[in-house]
């Protein structure tokens, strides 16, 4: 019988992180799961040697030649070889709540009509301190979020993968992780889903963590750093092949009314900044010949007396 849940580790050349999320994988209280460990590119043997130390069970291993993957690959290679009801993507240096699968297995059970949940996630900044990468702080990610809204959505991305679990079956709906991205790829997957079937958002305190090292380069970088200028230029991807979508589909007209009114809407904003910067400009030269005159006149009497008979001198 096919397990429940299963697990795609995406890795590459981090044996270190790799054995972390794989304890990770090892407390949790939820056992009815298979893992799917993605070497995008790594060495093999070194992969290999994580695994089995770990002594985790139900673990397979599928390495893709060094070129040849890449983020949505890895991801579209973990899930394929999975037969599992739900699906979660575990990059090898996030983290779990050890009930993180007990949980949102249960709030999929008892909502069938969602097509995965997510959950509250915490952020996790490391620094590098003797070789070892530590924790350094925490921030909620996306504070006081309830749901998750398509609205929201649209506008930037508040889930990450380390915190949601899905109906692998969705797939078949909405298609796979897009491979012609380099990131954003699973914003991308969610916004398809959300046309579609909602997705559940399971209240609480934090069950994922995401961890983020800012000043991490080169393998040990988050793709939120790393990959800055791939997230930029794929959002901005995402965003014209569904206005795209949209402009075949109705015409161009409401975009284009839209655009204009943004550039109407920015002109006014900067006008409007303009303007109350020459306003506090002007109040502040004001403001300094006063103090100017009031420093003269409390200290230099014999010059302000003189300033006053010129100034009657002038009236007359």
């Amino acid at each position: 019988m096919a397990a429940r849940v299963g697990i795609v580790v995406r890795t590459r050349h981090r044996p270190g992180f790799l054995r972390g999320a794989l304890a990770d994988i090892a407390a949790q209280t939820f056992a009815d799961r298979r893992v799917v460990v993605v070497n995008d590119g790594g060495v093999a043997a070194e992969v290999d040697r994580v695994v089995a130390e770990s002594g985790l069970s139900h673990v397979e291993i599928v390495h893709i030649a060094d070129g040849d993957g890449g983020r949505c690959v890895a991801a579209n290679t973990g899930v394929r070889a999975l037969d599992t009801d739900h699906v979660v993507l575990h990059d090898d240096d996030d983290r779990w709540h050890p009930e993180f699968l007990s949980r949102t297995v249960a709030w999929l059970d008892a909502h069938p009509d969602d097509a995965g949940v997510a959950v509250p996630t915490e952020i996790v900044y490391e620094e590098q301190r003797d070789g070892d990468w530590v924790e350094v702080g925490r921030a909620p990610f996306w504070a006081g979020m309830q749901r998750v809204s398509l609205t929201e959505m649209m506008s930037i991305n508040r889930m990450v993968p380390i915190a949601v679990l899905y109906r692998r079956a969705v797939h078949a709906e909405v298609g796979w992780y897009d491979e012609t991205l380099d990131a954003v790829e699973d914003w991308d997957l969610y916004l398809r889903i959300l046309r579609v079937h909602g997705i559940g958002f399971l209240p609480g305190e934090p069950l994922a963590f995401w961890t983020q090292r800012p000043d991490a380069v080169g393998r040990d970088a988050n793709s939120m750093f790393g990959l800055a200028a791939e997230h930029a230029r794929d959002d901005a991807l995402v965003r014209d092949r569904a206005l795209a979508e949209w402009v075949r589909r109705e015409g161009a007209g409401l975009p284009l009314f839209v655009a204009a009114s943004q550039a109407e809407l920015a002109a006014h904003v900067d006008r409007s900044i303009e303007d109350a910067v020459e306003r506090i400009v002007e109040r502040l030269r004001t403001d300094i010949r006063d103090d100017v005159r009031r420093e003269i006149d409390a200290h230099q009497p014999v010059m302000s007396r003189l300033r006053r008979v010129r100034r009657t001198l002038r009236r007359g």
